[in-house]
């Protein structure tokens, strides 16, 4: 397939080695339940995309933390960007993979709402578009289906034959409705928070009315007005007054709350400095060594592509782990005497031995180099002890008494 040319769905799936299959249009069942590739395309190129903004406007208002460059955004700003990422030239709108069922997972797809997670949190931009329903689905078969998938995009960035002004800086060449590669590379959009958390509470049930009918009452079965005979009729009663509700306040569950990550000031330039190095130095070489090593042919004997994949897998997880622990970093403020808190040193006495101890949230925590955390039993003691207070740490072997002789 040369570079430049517009591919279509199938095209792209021969172009990898695997047989196409289909079409079916959008929200039919398939005929497999094997592992593969599914693509959604449309029928002709369309310079950009239909957009219907009432959709666009629901999906702001049912997430709440959606921010478009870090501020919240008015439904007219947040399509033009979805409109900037578009590809004028290309009829495949999204590709995706699965290891089950291909039946199943297209299913998911077109039954998804977005800002949802699940069924199929990755694609759903194309719920926003109007006539979603007359694209089709292509298909096909296979063992490897994310090293396929992997292929399948490098060889549909090379058939785009150039790029439309206007697009985010450094922003994949990607099908639309696609937000990640499956060797990690993220869209770049300036969207986030587009998803609700798998915790988030789900949308109140409406409570069900039910109305008890007499005999003769239910639908069709009144005979008032028809010389039929008797009409049977329930006694008229006067409706019980409703007793008050008592107020319930609404409990958020400890998941559902982003908890605050107390860190000093090292602390935090070593998590800053872990994470440059993930993602600017080996998230980089480790996705160049996958790409080498696919390279090499059979994917099911590569060992090198194989323990590269390993080690994507660790790096992206450690990498989210960071990331989350970041957005949620507190600064501990130093202190300079005055009640002990989390970053306050405590010298303390204890069976006529003087320990040091630097009080510190739990991700810091190292007991060998006396830097306790404060979700402890000793750290929770020491917490808003002054100097000369004498404090009680009650552990599963007993009590144990402190006398605090600093605090600094």
């Amino acid at each position: 397939m040369p570079n430049g040319t517009p591919a279509s769905a199938a095209a792209l799936l021969r172009a990898i080695g695997l047989r196409p299959d289909g079409p079916v249009m959008w929200g039919r069942p398939l005929t497999t339940r094997s592992p593969g590739l599914y693509l959604v395309e449309l029928a002709d190129p369309v310079p950009a995309p239909r957009i219907e903004l009432a959709r666009v406007g629901k999906w702001i208002e049912r997430v709440p933390q959606i921010h478009l460059d870090g501020v919240r955004p008015t439904s007219k700003a947040l399509a033009s960007r979805l409109g900037a990422l578009w590809l004028p030239t290309s009829v495949v709108l999204y590709a995706g993979a699965t290891a089950g069922s291909l039946g199943g997972r297209v299913l998911a797809l077109a039954h998804h709402q977005i800002g949802d997670r699940r069924p199929h949190g990755d694609g759903h931009w194309l719920h926003l578009l109007t006539g979603i329903e007359r694209t089709r689905i292509w298909f096909a078969e296979t063992t490897a289906p994310e090293e396929s998938l992997d292929a399948l995009l490098d060889a549909f960035a090379a058939t785009v034959p150039s790029l439309p002004p206007g697009r985010p800086a450094g922003a994949l060449i990607l099908p639309w409705a696609n937000l990640r590669r499956p060797t990690g590379e993220r869209q770049v959009s300036g969207i986030s928070g587009s998803i609700l958390p798998d915790d988030a509470p789900a949308k109140p049930v409406p409570p069900t009315h039910v109305v008890d009918v007499a005999p003769g009452d239910a639908d069709g079965a009144r005979t008032e007005g028809r010389n039929t005979g008797t009409v049977r009729r329930a006694p008229a009663t006067a409706a019980k007054p409703r007793a008050p509700r008592s107020p319930v306040a609404r409990v958020v569950p400890p998941s559902a709350r982003e908890a605050p990550v107390p860190l000093s000031a090292e602390a935090i330039a070593k998590l800053e400095a872990e994470l440059h190095e993930l993602t600017k130095v080996r998230r980089p070489d480790v996705v160049a060594r996958i790409k080498a090593a696919r390279e090499l042919g059979d994917l099911k004997e590569n060992a090198e592509y194989q323990s590269a994949r390993e080690e994507q897998s660790f790096l992206e997880g450690r990498i989210r782990l960071l990331e989350e622990r970041k957005r949620n970093t507190v600064l501990i403020e130093e202190t300079s005497g005055g009640r002990a808190r989390i970053g306050s040193t405590v010298v303390v006495e204890h069976d006529g031995e003087t320990m040091t101890y630097t009080l510190v949230g739990s991700t810091e925590s190292d007991p060998a180099s006396g830097r306790i955390s404060v979700a402890s039993p000793v750290g929770a003691a020491f917490l808003g002890a002054v100097a000369g207070a004498d404090v009680e740490v009650r552990t599963p072997r007993g009590a144990a008494h402190y006398r605090v002789v600093e605090v600094r």
